[in-house]
């Protein structure tokens, strides 16, 4: 009976967790809230700026992505040796002011450095290496997928207040919020979520000097890097031109609200079902090709024509489909190909990528609709799209692996190396890497050829053999 309640205990969060999970999350959720709550807005309220041109505009729009990408990976670092919190307080810090600079401004040139600012607290790995403190192995996964859901939530929720509220207050007012929405962000770091007894330095979830070159020499992994990049350059620059097509139309601001709440549920009712096949089909490779060539086809069909209302509404669920789809299936991918010693260094490379990404799709999109105007910015999206679906032709399904902890805190150090390779040895292993400072070896198993019950008694009795 006792091992029957550790047993269930175990497979549920503790209160710790829980806290973990829902303070974490709401604190991604509230940063990428303000920073997505300006994409579908900000081209047409921007016009209004001294010294706009639609160059700048594109900049503005993509500027945090440029100091995103360049500090991604060194905040981690940073969090390793300052500490989780004082680091993501820091970087949220950084958020606000950015965000008071950007409401203060009625230059585009201030707005771009506010935009500047804002992306220089660029916490996202230190936020989930606080997660890993505070979290169990056999948990972590639950509290790592709760902030992905955050993010989704985030995104959605953005895209249909942000033209509401910006019909209220204005670009000043849209930037004021965010300020108190970094300032809400802070107030749950320091009062709600919960200090880690220890902290490790996360593989998991940091960067790893020693990494970079596998990491990038893996060719699997550059595709999804390129994927990441790829998706992120075109939903910005896609966001440069898309607000004129609306205005055109006759909606006015506020009215875009309705279109993206439509789109956004018929793209969520659409997308689950081809995540379930991807996932029970273990045909993700497949699912994403089919992501990419709905966006290239929406990409070109607004190059190409000019639709009425419904054919728009039908178009950019289409698009939100794609979107959707690839954002899920991604980090899907990147977790299950990156070898366990280097999943931060793999996280971390994918999350610059998808920031650079981010930072080039505004201006790239600025120069092209100062020459070839609004339909220009579309074309040349889908000529990224097709080549995106030409590199991904080579990508290969994940292995069927999942991941596995061992807990051993009372195994001496020395003793872990001929542990790790005597698990190797185990068929249905597939890799296996020791974290002695934590107590535990991790690996990735094929559950159809390895039992973990049988890999857990292995554990306990290598304990007992190789106690301190």
């Amino acid at each position: 009976m006792n091992k029957t309640s550790k047993t269930k205990s175990s497979n549920k969060m503790n209160s710790i967790e829980k806290r973990a999970a829902l303070t974490l999350s709401s604190v991604f959720a509230l940063r990428m809230l303000g920073l997505f709550m300006l994409l579908p807005v900000f081209s047409l309220v921007g016009k209004d700026l001294e010294g706009f041109t639609p160059v700048l505009i594109g900049f503005a729009i993509g500027a945090y992505g440029l100091t995103q990408a360049i500090l991604q990976i060194p905040f981690g670092w940073m969090s390793d040796k300052f500490g989780r919190k004082p680091i993501i307080l820091f970087g949220l810090l950084l958020f606000l002011a950015g965000s008071l600079v950007a409401a203060l401004s009625d230059h585009i040139y201030g707005v771009i450095a506010g935009r500047l600012l804002q992306g220089c607290g660029a916490i996202a790995s230190s936020i989930m290496a606080l997660a890993a403190d505070l979290s169990r192995d056999e948990q972590r996964t639950k509290i790592m997928a709760s902030i992905g859901m955050s993010i989704g939530a985030a995104f959605a929720v953005a895209m249909i207040i942000g033209p509401v509220i910006t019909g209220w207050v204005g670009l000043s007012g849209i930037f004021y919020g965010i300020a108190g929405l970094s300032v809400l962000a802070m107030m749950i770091i320091l009062f709600l979520t919960p200090n880690p007894e220890k902290q490790f330095s996360q593989r998991d979830a940091i960067a790893s000097r020693g990494q970079f070159t596998k990491i990038l020499s893996d060719r699997q992994l550059m595709r999804l890097n390129f994927s990441i990049f790829t998706l992120h350059f075109l939903l910005t620059s896609f966001f440069v031109a898309f607000p004129y097509r609306l205005e055109n139309l006759g909606i006015e601001l506020s009215g875009h609200s309705w279109l993206y709440l439509l789109t956004m549920c018929g793209a969520v009712i659409l997308m689950l079902p081809m995540i379930i096949y991807a996932e029970k089909n273990r045909q993700h490779a497949r699912m994403m090709l089919l992501a990419v060539m709905l966006i290239a086809v929406v990409q070109f069909s607004f190059g190409m024509f000019q639709f009425p209302m419904v054919i728009v509404i039908i178009a950019m669920t289409i698009y939100f489909t794609g979107f959707n789809l690839m954002e899920a299936l991604l980090p899907s991918m990147i977790s299950r190909i990156a070898p366990l010693s280097g999943k931060g260094t793999a996280l971390g490379v994918y999350s610059t990528s998808q920031f650079a990404g981010a930072f080039l799709g505004g201006p790239v999109a600025g120069l092209t609709m100062y020459y070839m105007g609004y339909d220009g910015v579309y074309l040349v999206g889908a000529f990224a799209a097709m080549i995106w679906a030409i590199i991904l032709f080579g990508l290969e399904n994940p292995p069927a692996l999942t991941a596995y902890t061992l807990t051993m805190p009372d195994i001496a150090e020395d003793a872990f190396p001929s542990l790790v390779e005597e698990l190797k040895a185990i068929e249905g292993v597939a890799e296996a890497v020791a974290l002695p400072e934590a107590g535990a070896v991790y690996l990735k198993i094929d559950s159809d050829i390895v039992n973990k019950e049988d890999l857990s008694n292995y554990g306990k009795s290598a304990q007992s053999e190789l106690k301190r």
